[in-house]
């Protein structure tokens, strides 16, 4: 699996949402299906982009297919995102410090636009 085939994946939206749907439990196809309210062919194939990508494992459960989200590349991609988190962490730190800093004393004083 290959950072390339793990970004590819979720680049489509209706990948995105069954990984949503997948965050909460496991489901069947069928279940993916209606959810998602794409083809069975279409969302196979989404399916397989995301299998293909190590994001879901798909077990067998007599006959239907059960799909499961895997845990492992998502903690990946965090991994990768960590830095750029703590980026706008301190982004956001210094806006609220600043206007903390320039905020009116009474918060029911009308601003001069008012």
């Amino acid at each position: 699996m290959s950072d390339a085939a793990l970004w590819a994946a979720l680049a489509d939206p209706h990948r995105r949402t069954i990984v949503a749907l997948l965050l909460e439990r496991p489901r069947p196809v069928g279940e993916i299906v209606e959810e998602c309210g794409l083809s069975q062919p279409s969302t196979s194939k989404h399916l397989k982009v995301l299998r293909q990508a190590g994001l879901v494992r798909v077990r067998q459960d007599a006959q239907r297919r059960v799909y499961a989200l895997d845990p492992a590349p998502i903690a990946a991609l965090d991994a990768w995102l960590a830095p750029y988190r703590r980026l706008w962490n301190t982004s956001l730190d210094t806006l609220g410090r600043r206007l903390d800093e320039t905020a009116p004393d009474d918060p029911e004083e009308p601003s001069p636009k008012d």
